[in-house]
C-alpha cells in the first residue's frame, strides 16, 4: 500500500498498550475505521476506542488495550499499520 499521511503514536506499559492515529480528512478517518474493524478481532480482548481533536486541524482515533497479559494488542496494531501503509510510529 502507498505511503499514508496518517500519523501513528504508540505507547505501552506492563499489560497496557495504546495506538493513536492522527488524520485530517474524512477519507483517512474511514480508512482507519475500516482497518480497526477488520483487525481488532485478532485479539481476544475488547479494546477501548475513542476520538478527539489534535492541534493543527487534525483529529485522532485511539485504540487502547488494558490487562493485555499476552500482549495480543501489538499484533492488532501491526496489522492496522500495515493496512494503512504506515511504516513507523512517531
Amino acid at each position: 500500500m502507498a505511503d499514508c499521511s496518517i500519523f501513528a503514536d504508540h505507547k505501552s506499559e506492563e499489560r497496557y498498550c495504546k495506538l493513536s492515529l492522527a488524520y485530517t480528512t474524512d477519507e483517512e478517518k474511514e480508512k482507519i475505521e475500516k482497518a480497526i474493524k477488520s483487525c481488532t478481532p485478532l485479539c481476544s480482548i475488547e479494546p477501548n476506542i475513542y476520538g478527539g481533536d489534535v492541534v493543527g486541524g487534525k483529529k485522532m482515533i485511539t485504540i487502547e488495550y488494558h490487562d493485555d497479559c499476552d500482549r495480543e494488542g501489538g499484533k492488532v496494531f501491526e496489522q492496522i499499520m500495515c493496512e494503512l501503509g504506515i511504516k513507523e510510529c512517531h
